[in-house]
């Protein structure tokens, strides 16, 4: 892992910014535990509202520069339509946010067990693992209870994966000088 902080100054700021990150990671996923179905409904309006945003933007590009094709027409379209679905049936699109949760929680687990095993044997790869680990049982979970438990499960979560994700942020900023 020396090779990656090859300098005393990027390994002195590889432990501030994983200290920093790592504490609003841990605020923030407390804020998803404490209130898990404002954070669900939050993230389902925030995707309705960035792909209401997404399809303007491509549309005005479109009828700016590109009107001549018909097929041009078809992904802002498909943004918009998606986006105003979501906005007006926000419970259906926390459920759609669940199945991409899934999805992004094995991918994270995944990921987070080649990353520790990447910091393996320095301080606080156990964390990691730990981390990565939860994010695979969280897949299975709230696979097990998709689509209903989705409202609840959403902000719940992303709360605790958040949470864990601070822990292991924090914990691998703060034992950076004894690795090395």
């Amino acid at each position: 892992m020396r090779k990656y902080f090859q300098e005393e100054d990027v390994l002195k700021q590889f432990k501030t910014h994983s200290l920093i990150a790592g504490s609003l990671l841990l605020i923030a996923g407390i804020i998803g535990v404490l209130l898990p179905d404002i954070t669900a409904l939050t993230l389902s309006y925030f995707i309705g509202w960035l792909l209401v945003i997404g399809g303007t933007i491509s549309a005005y590009h479109i009828f700016k520069s590109y009107n001549t094709k018909w097929i041009a027409w078809f992904k802002p379209l498909i943004l918009l339509t998606i986006g105003i679905l979501i906005l007006l049936y926000p419970v259906t699109g926390i459920a759609s946010v669940g199945l991409l949760l899934i999805i992004y929680f094995l991918f994270d687990g995944f990921a987070g067990i080649m990353f520790s095993l990447e910091f393996y044997p320095l301080k606080g790869w156990g964390w990691m693992l730990f981390n990565a680990i939860l994010s695979i049982a969280l897949a299975v979970v709230f696979l097990i209870g998709w689509p209903f438990s989705s409202v609840w499960l959403v902000g719940l979560f992303v709360g605790v994966s958040l949470i864990f994700d601070g822990v292991a942020m924090i914990t691998v900023g703060y034992n950076m000088n004894k690795n090395f």
